[in-house]
């Protein structure tokens, strides 16, 4: 006798971690996002009262960009709601996500990273990725580990010299 049996996965999202200024720069993202579909949306009807040839190919061009803001507003959304404030107290013993850590190259070179989660990550401003190379091998560091990191291509080490 075979016996089969239903299950139902139910997937839990966790929680994405973002520091206030990510926070705000989302929701500023979703609040643009919203106004840029209105405006398409808006478009769209302008251009419905015509009927030119003309119009119809440029008809097609603002659907095609509406659903390019929609899809991007729905992965917005996505993230803010699932979006949590990171702990402002955090355990400074150990690297993870939402720390502000400082290494020095073999150089003598000072860096100062936050790292983030993917969503939030601005190398350029100094938030660096927990998913990125050099992100993954900081976390679980303590005060004065060597950080070695790569993709590959490109490599480093660096020594870890303070977690805020």
């Amino acid at each position: 006798m075979n016996t089969t049996i239903n299950t139902v996965t139910i997937e839990t999202k966790q929680p994405i971690l973002l520091s206030k200024k990510g926070m705000k720069e989302l929701r500023k993202d979703v609040a643009q996002l919203e106004h840029d579909r209105m405006a398409a949306i808006r478009g769209l009807r302008e251009i419905d009262k015509t009927s030119g040839h003309d119009d119809r190919f440029e008809r097609i061009e603002r659907l095609a960009r509406l659903e390019i803001i929609e899809s991007e507003l729905f992965e917005k959304q996505r993230a803010l709601a699932q979006a949590k404030l990171m702990p402002s107290r955090r355990a400074r013993m150990k690297v993870a996500v939402g720390s502000v850590v400082d290494l020095i190259d073999q150089q003598g070179k000072l860096f100062r990273y936050t790292l983030v989660e993917s969503i939030e990550a601005n190398p350029s401003d100094g938030r660096i990725s927990a998913k990125s190379p050099l992100g993954s091998s900081l976390v679980g560091k303590t005060v004065k580990d060597v950080v070695e990191w790569g993709n590959g291509t490109v490599r480093g080490t660096m020594q870890l010299v303070s977690i805020h």
